[in-house]
């Protein structure tokens, strides 16, 4: 069936505007997508443009899609170790961790930014998905003491290697001295927020977390009059430098299908730690094997691509193998990549397959993750 009709989707209040959402449109945002039951802007009219300033200038995304969970009570730790493989009684307060949550079986639920806030208080960051349900129901089950919800918080990224002037210029020296995967809870101009050293963008940045929805596009306004002279743009999460760092996307490169190994975040796992969590027999069991499939990347050739709607065959001897998570043109290397998911007699960098590209199949050679390594450390002299 086709038209000529551009199809359109009916939206009601079910979709959440975001405490940014007014800021964005008056930036000109020119589409949006839904995450977390969330208004996330796609683009600004020109993804390149946006790319480019996030490799070498700064931008501002309105990221408040990151609706995050917050844990907390006499029982938080007990619930956040039974969450996640990851031994969390090792964060200190005002510090974070990337975290994996896994089923009983070992799949990934979800990934996410987890940060101590207080002895008895977390918040979890996480990817598209209903994780707070998921951790109210083990909360509920093991009868613990805690209290599982979503506090007032909404999340702006400024990401880029400019970044950190303009969060010097905003927050003073604390946005240099701040370590990757810190956080400090300020006020700006009687604002209050939370100040990390995270980001989805591979590149140096922060995140600033809004604690009053009400005053989002104040924030917002303050953030890009500060980056003004630096040339800041507004942006949104950029596919072309996702998929160059390797930084994964829940739903498109991790699957419920997928393990930690199979995507390359066994990193992330203390399988010893004391205390219980879901999935601990099944992953003690898988670490001791060779997993059958693993996430890697290809490049191929051939006219730009400009993403996947759908996951897209991998093919090897006419057979199909596995699946395209997501794929793009990188401008840096000048050529398409993709991130597959292949067996992992597949996987080894320098194995040669074959890709179907909207119909197309053309040749793709297997290469290690990332392209490019993600940026962390601020430069001296700021």
């Amino acid at each position: 069936m086709s038209t000529d009709t551009p199809l359109a989707i009916a939206i009601g209040p079910r979709v959440r505007q975001s405490a940014f959402f007014d800021s964005t449109i008056e930036a000109g945002v020119k589409s949006f997508t839904i995450y977390n039951h969330t208004f996330l802007p796609v683009h600004f009219g020109d993804p390149l443009a946006e790319y480019w300033s996030m490799v070498n200038g700064v931008v501002l995304a309105d990221h408040a899609c990151q609706r995050q969970v917050e844990i907390s009570g006499p029982d938080a730790l007990e619930l956040t170790q039974l969450l996640t493989p990851r031994d969390i009684s090792k964060c200190p307060v005002g510090r974070g961790r990337y975290v994996v949550f896994c089923d009983n079986d070992g799949g990934i639920i979800n990934d996410a930014v987890l940060f101590r806030m207080a002895e008895d208080r977390f918040w979890l960051s996480p990817g598209d998905g209903d994780v707070i349900l998921w951790a109210q129901g083990l909360a509920l089950g093991k009868g613990l003491d805690v209290k599982v919800s979503e506090p007032d918080v909404s999340p702006l990224q400024l990401q880029g290697p400019v970044s950190p002037y303009v969060a010097k210029k905003l927050f003073g020296e604390i946005a240099i001295t701040l370590g990757y995967y810190q956080c400090a809870e300020l006020e700006l101009n009687g604002i209050p927020v939370v100040l990390t050293r995270t980001g989805w963008s591979g590149e140096l940045g922060y995140e600033i977390y809004l604690l009053d929805e009400t005053r989002g596009n104040e924030l917002w306004a303050m953030i890009m009059k500060a980056g003004r002279e630096y040339g800041i743009l507004p942006a949104c999460p950029s596919l072309m430098r996702s998929v160059e760092g390797g930084i994964l996307s829940y739903v498109s490169d991790i699957t419920r299908e997928d393990t930690p190994f199979t995507i390359g975040l066994d990193r992330l796992l203390d399988l010893d730690k004391p205390s219980d969590f879901v999935g601990k027999a099944a992953l003690q069991r898988l670490a001791s094997e060779t997993p059958p499939r693993k996430l890697v990347g290809a490049n191929f050739g051939g006219d730009p691509v400009g993403g996947n709607d759908k996951f897209w065959d991998v093919y090897s001897d006419d057979q199909v193998v596995g699946r395209i998570t997501r794929c793009c043109y990188s401008p840096r290397l000048e050529h398409n990549i993709a991130l597959v998911n292949v067996p992992t007699e597949l996987s080894a960098p320098g194995t040669m397959v074959q890709l179907d590209i909207r119909g197309s199949r053309v040749d793709a050679e297997i290469v290690a993750l990332p392209w490019f390594e993600s940026h962390k450390k601020i430069p001296e002299g700021i």
